[in-house]
């Protein structure tokens, strides 16, 4: 049998009020509608529910049976649904979130601190991870959603660009390219670079840009963690190519960053699974990500190394 919802609402309806016209003018329904509405359910059940009379209309035993125990499920479905809008709606809560290691070291933390403001009752719980295991998170549920490095066109995913950002050229400061305002992509030919391997996000983007510009170089070390980067080139061991949210540089260091020319952007996307619905615990946090970005983005407006053409 096939029950509307709208039927059984009608039916009880005009059980209440004892008339279809009194009933159509409570739900907003024409009288012919009502009783067309009633007479459906009686030959979905196969029973009469009501008795029509000139002057009212009267609930056979059926009838009295099945209105009195719809009102109390319809009471407890209206009830039920009014309280999952409720659960949907509530800032409470755990949010997990995964981000690639240079995203989590300088983008999280704001995003980690604001959302301890804003949302107190809601638990930031990052996964600190290289980006394949972020996206492969994101796909098995085992995150609410993720920051990372575009990954390209991936049909399960929805994603949200948030961030814009060039690559740098690192440096010993006594390197001659430390002198420079900045440095031609051309120069790298025949460099020792040292890079991220390929759980990295960006590395797939230095690979195309080294093939774009048709450059010869010997990758001398390829490291896991971007921290990495630093000690490697002030030993002397290569140059390397980063990514702006790599710096700022250690305290200390004897290392120079210089723009490379012309610019190489990456993009740092917000991703989470395509067709699953986030939280509002998640959707909050969703939107401290994209305003921290928006801040870090004012920011740079400000910073030479970043504005100068």
């Amino acid at each position: 049998m096939n029950y509307s919802l709208r039927q059984l609402r009608v039916f009880v309806t005009v059980a209440q009020a004892k008339s279809f016209s009194r009933a159509g003018d409570i739900i907003g329904l024409s009288q012919s509608a009502v009783s067309h509405s009633v007479k459906e359910l009686e030959l979905q059940t196969g029973v009469r529910l009501l008795d029509r009379t000139t002057r009212e209309v009267v609930l056979t035993e059926a009838g009295q049976q099945l209105a009195l125990r719809l009102e109390r499920l319809l009471d407890e479905l209206s009830s039920t649904l009014r309280e999952a809008g409720r659960v949907g709606q509530q800032l409470i809560g755990t949010v997990r979130v995964a981000a690639s290691q240079t995203i989590s070291a300088h983008l999280i933390p704001q995003c980690i601190a604001s959302s301890n403001q804003r949302y107190p009752e809601i638990d930031f719980v990052l996964h600190d991870r290289p980006q394949q295991w972020v996206l492969e998170s994101i796909r098995q549920g085992e995150v609410d959603f993720g920051i990372v490095i575009d990954p390209g066109p991936v049909s399960d995913f929805q994603s949200e660009e948030i961030l814009e950002e060039p690559f740098f050229l690192l440096c010993r400061n006594d390197h001659p390219w430390a002198q420079l305002a900045a440095v031609p992509w051309s120069a790298l030919d025949g460099a020792r670079l040292v890079v991220q391997d390929y759980a990295s996000g960006s590395r797939p983007l230095i690979d195309a840009a080294l093939q774009h510009f048709s450059l010869q170089t010997a990758i001398v070390q390829e490291i896991g963690h971007p921290a990495t980067l630093f000690p490697m080139v002030e030993a002397g061991i290569g140059i390397s190519i980063l990514p702006a949210l790599a710096l700022p540089l250690p305290q200390g260091s004897q290392l120079a960053v210089k723009r490379l020319v012309p610019g190489m952007q990456r993009k740092i996307m917000l991703v989470r699974r395509k067709n699953r619905s986030l939280s509002g615990a998640a959707q909050a946090l969703w939107e401290v990500v994209k305003e921290q970005a928006r801040c870090l983005n004012r920011a740079r407006e400000d910073d030479p190394l970043f504005t100068q053409t």
